[in-house]
């Protein structure tokens, strides 16, 4: 790879595994900012459910003393893609850059990544209101099951709670004639970039997970999610893990039996979706995983020699 291209530093792994906190442990130590890698950070008013960092400053977004970009950047009525993405946040990078300053790609979701890391150039192919409208009204296991049997190998990759995407990986399908993944092309690789994940024993991290859920309930996660619900609707950000399972307990009160049962499904939805991160990423034979932030340090520091 050619030494002329960018670096870019990207630290990934499943949720929970302290990926926000690396990174700003990192960005410190080598002059460095933030850009985030989670498909529900980009959006406002989703806080305490995305396990969102603190913002520091009242102009842009500044968490750890490090400025972060990609974060709440959108509204919840507006649909942030990943062809959307990518294209602003390789903006972002590249203006890091011009600062002198090391850019850090950090978050769990996969797509998002290699969109960056890859260079991926997503399908161009326009949407069929009429197929879409027949879609919603199926199931997400409906849909699932279909998706299975169009791309068998994406589907073992694809967010199984997403509807959205889901939604579009099919249309992808059906109208091309080809899985959503053979729709994608990789061109020449636009960063010089090290890949660091966070790896933790699973047991650790599945009480790492369960904590921190019920932390969020603690902070107000029934408030924020039942009032973007209504404020909202059905909208897709809000069709995820943490907000989702509200949906139904809107308009009641909810007892303390119900509240725990809410408390249960989070933490197992999330859990699922960690295997799910952690199954996507085991295809990148390039990330150098670590368990210390010693290792992390080494690696940036040979990785910029």
């Amino acid at each position: 790879m050619s030494s002329k291209k960018q670096k870019l530093v990207v630290i990934l792994g499943a949720t929970a595994t302290g990926k926000t906190d690396l990174g700003i442990w990192l960005a410190k130590k080598f002059n460095g900012e933030i850009v985030s890698a989670d498909s529900r950070l980009v959006y406002r008013e989703m806080d305490i459910g995305t396990a969102k960092p603190k913002n520091e400053s009242e102009v842009g977004f500044v968490s750890g003393e490090i400025d972060h970009h990609m974060i709440d950047i959108s509204s919840l009525r507006k649909i942030y893609n990943v062809a959307t993405y990518k294209k602003k946040a390789v903006s972002e990078i590249k203006k890091i850059g011009k600062r002198d300053k090391l850019a850090f790609l950090v978050g769990g979701t996969g797509l998002y990544i290699d969109a960056i890391v890859k260079n991926i150039d997503f399908p161009g192919i326009k949407s069929d209101n009429g197929l879409r409208k027949e879609l919603e009204e199926k199931t997400l296991d409906e849909l699932n099951n279909e998706y299975e049997k169009l791309d068998p190998l994406g589907s073992k990759e694809i967010d199984k709670n997403n509807k959205r995407r889901l939604i579009r990986a099919i249309e992808v399908c059906r109208l091309t004639g080809k899985s959503f993944w053979e729709n994608r092309r990789l061109e020449e690789p636009i960063f010089d970039c090290l890949e660091i994940g966070m790896r933790i024993d699973k047991e650790i991290l599945y009480t790492r997970i369960a904590k921190r859920i019920r932390k969020m309930i603690k902070m107000g996660l029934e408030e924020e999610a039942k009032k973007l619900i209504l404020k909202y609707g059905d909208v897709p950000p809000l069709q995820t893990i943490g907000y989702q399972e509200w949906r139904e307990y809107v308009d009641k009160e909810i007892d303390k039996k119900e509240l725990k049962q809410i408390e249960e499904r989070i933490i197992l939805n999330t859990n699922k979706f960690s295997k799910r991160q952690n199954t996507w990423f085991k295809r990148d034979e390039k990330i150098c995983w670590i368990e210390s932030k010693k290792e992390a340090e080494k690696l940036v520091k040979d990785f910029l020699k």
